[in-house]
Parts: C-alpha cells; structure tokens; sequence
C-alpha cells in the first residue's frame, strides 16, 4: 500500500530545507515520497486529519526511525483521537530526540484513555521544567483537565490560578483564560465563565480557541462587542 493520493502541486520541497535535512538518511525516491506525504498532512491537518492521518502513516511506513515522521504521525493520531497510537509514537520521538515538548500531549493522551491520575502525575514530573513557558501552561491546562475528569473543579480552578492567567498578553494565555472559563461553567458559577471567556476571546488574537461562540452562546455577546471593548481599553 503507496498512501493515499498527493496534490499533482506538491513536490516535497514546500517543506523548509533543514526539514528536509533530516530525510537525507533516505534514498532520494524516499525522502521524496516522504516528504510529499508530509507536505499532505500539514496541508490537511485542520481541515481533514482523518485524511491527514493517512498521509503520515504513509510516511511512517517509509521512514519510521525519523524524527520528523515520528512528530508527524503522533501529531495526527492524536488529533484524530488514536491516544493509544498517539501515546506510543510520542515516546518513539523522545527516544529518537531526547526532547519533553510533547509532553502535555503525552499527558492528554493519558487523559484521552481514561488515566486521568497518569495525567496527574505526569504535571510534577521532572519533564515539566524543562518545558519553555507555553508548554508549562500547556501542561496545567491537562492537569486541571484530569482533575475535572475526576470531579475535582474547585482543584482544576486552583491549578489554573497561576500569574499568566491575568499578567499575561502571550497566546497561550487565551487557552488557559479559556480553560479557567470553561471550568468556571462547569462549576456553576456561569456570570463569573462568561467574564472570562470573554477575556479569553480578547485575548484571543491567533484564533485558538471558540470563545466568542461560547459568549455568543451565553451571553449574546459579538465579536463587534469584544473590538468596541479592546478599543476602550485602549483610550
């Protein structure tokens, strides 16, 4: 089995050239293939993972002990819920890297099995610290979502409650005033949810999260609404 079918406009070199770098263990006809496969996956990623899904498995059944294809697959397969498949490739790529930035995703996979106290255990684990600030966030986002999985809301709220939450302009900072609102909302305590999602969307500039939905959906609030605000702040 080839993979499924590539754009007639990919070549493979739409991938950066240090990218590329590390297919040259390959032979040129399969560092070319995996390289269009790769090119695939990001393309589709968004849009169609399932699909998606598709493209890097056939890159990984070409080049298995790179990296890169092991961060592609392990990418897809948890966007697509395969947290078994996913938890595995993402341990493949550590040994092959020595690197803990997948680490919240590692721990989400956990979470996605129903292992919410691995999930647990994984936010005090050395790997943490060696996470840069947005995978810190990242990984108390997950732990607050185990703690939730296991109906501990005051415990998530505690968890998220970290200077970023309100000192913070970074786009990580959208994520977690979104998770701080979601877990507001599941706490009953929905006027306090629709303030800060509505910080969260505020804070939202890259799109990463739904929260002008979810005030819409509460709240009636607009994203007209949220630039008339921005604009005051700004006065």
């Amino acid at each position: 089995m080839l993979g499924p079918a590539v754009d007639e406009d990919v070549t493979g070199y739409e991938l950066d050239r240090d990218v590329r770098g590390e297919l040259d263990s390959l032979t040129k006809g399969h560092a070319e293939f995996v390289a269009q496969h790769l090119v695939m996956t990001a393309r589709l990623f968004d849009d169609d993972p399932e699909l998606a899904y598709q493209h890097a498995a056939a890159a990984r059944r070409r080049a298995g002990r790179v990296g890169l294809v092991r961060e592609a697959i392990a990418l897809a397969a948890y966007r697509t819920g395969r947290y078994a498949e996913a938890l595995t490739e993402f341990r493949a790529l550590r040994r092959i890297t020595g690197s803990s930035d997948h680490w919240p995703m590692m721990a989400d996979c956990e979470r996605g099995l129903g292992r919410p106290h691995k999930a647990i255990e994984m936010a005090g684990a050395d790997e943490v610290r060696r996470l840069d600030p947005a995978g810190r966030i990242e990984m108390r986002i997950v732990a607050a979502g185990a703690r939730r999985d296991l109906g501990q809301l005051d415990a998530a709220l505690v968890t998220l409650q970290v200077p970023e939450l309100v000192g913070s302009n970074r786009p990580e900072a959208a994520r977690l005033r979104y998770a701080y609102a979601d877990t507001l909302l599941a706490a009953g305590r929905e006027n306090e949810a629709i303030d800060w999602f509505r910080r969260a969307a505020q804070a939202d500039r890259d799109g990463l999260t739904d929260a002008v939905e979810r005030l819409a959906e509460l709240d009636g609030i607009s994203y007209a609404d949220l630039e008339t605000d921005q604009t005051d702040d700004q006065s």
